[in-house]
């Protein structure tokens, strides 16, 4: 199976329980395992985000955060970009563009594994 990195977004509030529902469906329809995710971002917004802080720790992961700015160079390679993302964090999608932004760091270049999934109030991509 290949290295791969998750992307969240998410509205505030958001528990962990639906964070990791979602990872946990996208991993099983995609035939990945957890074991193969090395890593999890979101934008500096959700810092203080307990939801997202929670499935860090549970997963044993760190939490990497990126400014709206160093994620608006994935735009071009987004499945769907947000207005209203765009006008709350300067990017025009957050979980997508947060696995690439982690990817990239990780492996120099990358590609979208799965495309923006929503739960309830949660977003995931996962990027490779």
């Amino acid at each position: 199976m290949p290295v791969f990195y998750a992307g969240f977004g998410c509205r505030r509030g958001c528990p962990v329980d639906t964070l990791l529902s979602l990872l946990r469906q996208a991993l099983d329809n995609q035939g990945l395992a957890l074991a193969d995710l090395h890593g999890i971002a979101s934008i500096s917004l959700k810092a203080n985000e307990p939801g997202l802080q929670q499935l860090a720790e549970h997963l044993g992961l760190p939490l990497v955060l990126y400014h709206g700015a160093q994620l608006q160079p994935y735009s071009n390679l987004l499945s769907h970009r947000s207005a209203v993302a765009h006008a709350h964090t300067g990017c025009w999608g957050v979980a997508e563009s947060a696995a690439l932004a982690l990817a990239s760091q990780g492996l120099g270049t990358a590609r979208l594994l799965l495309t923006r999934q929503v739960m309830g109030p949660a977003t995931l991509a996962l990027a490779c």
